[in-house]
């Protein structure tokens, strides 16, 4: 199914549809897909529950329409509007929106901004983002972009795989995670989600989180990689009984 953001970009998502008026909105990481493993798998599990989930392409990645930047963490969360106000206006109600990687991010993004949704899950967030430009493009990178005004990143072939500019750059060193969280709504409840041999992104990023967000609950899976790669039905363990509390106490309160 399609559903355009603002930019009258069409979204491409797949729904599993339980019939359930609760839907969970899953958001992918950094050049990945809605058909990333881990967000199938997910899905899949939250779907057995009976609860509907929906897992959803970016602007600019798998088939949904748009150009590719490596920022776009703002407009991300702006797509994550979209699809958010569209479950809504079909009369859904959307109990928690999950994250992984760069996703993580956009889900903290969005919480910080709009203060609708009751339960966050970030899995494997980057907390420092500059940290993480250094990691990909080099401890030069400010001066390059500098000098040259883009950097040409290449894959591990060494073939061009994406173009990384001044604009957009500057973009990512001005998104704030720090700031950001502390603009979370205490009300609304974040799984943060780690795995402790993560080499992308460390796991310290996680503690630093977790020292922030107003109401926080950590859980480091001990050996999982960033992708958790045969840690797969661990995660599924940490994040399931976590949506279905936050569901459980959603309904308690509306009785």
């Amino acid at each position: 199914m399609t559903i355009l953001n603002k930019h009258n970009e069409k979204l491409v998502g797949v729904l599993h549809e339980t019939g359930s008026t609760e839907i969970v909105v899953l958001c992918h990481g950094f050049q990945s897909s809605k058909e990333y493993n881990m967000m199938v798998i997910i899905a899949n599990a939250i779907e057995s529950e009976g609860i509907s989930a929906f897992r959803f392409d970016f602007a600019g990645n798998g088939e949904s329409e748009g150009s590719f930047q490596i920022s776009n963490y703002i407009r991300e969360a702006e797509d994550l509007r979209a699809v958010i106000d569209y479950f809504t206006g079909a009369n859904r109600t959307v109990v928690a929106i999950l994250g992984h990687s760069k996703g993580g991010n956009v889900v903290l993004l969005y919480a910080s901004k709009y203060h609708n949704i009751p339960a966050v899950v970030n899995v494997s967030g980057r907390y420092d983002l500059k940290r993480g430009m250094e990691k990909r493009l080099g401890k030069e990178f400010l001066e390059r972009i500098e000098k040259d005004g883009y950097i040409d990143v290449k894959s591990r072939k060494g073939e061009f795989d994406f173009k990384v500019t001044k604009e957009s750059l500057t973009e990512i060193l001005k998104t704030n995670m720090h700031e950001a969280c502390l603009s979370i709504d205490k009300r609304c409840r974040v799984l943060i989600v780690h795995g402790s041999a993560d080499d992308l992104i460390p796991v310290e990023d996680a503690l630093e989180f977790a020292k922030i967000i107003p109401n926080n609950r950590l859980q480091i899976i001990e050996g999982a990689n960033h992708g958790y790669t045969s840690h797969e039905a661990e995660l599924v363990s940490v994040i399931l009984p976590f949506i279905k509390e936050c569901l459980q106490q959603g309904k308690n309160a509306s009785e």
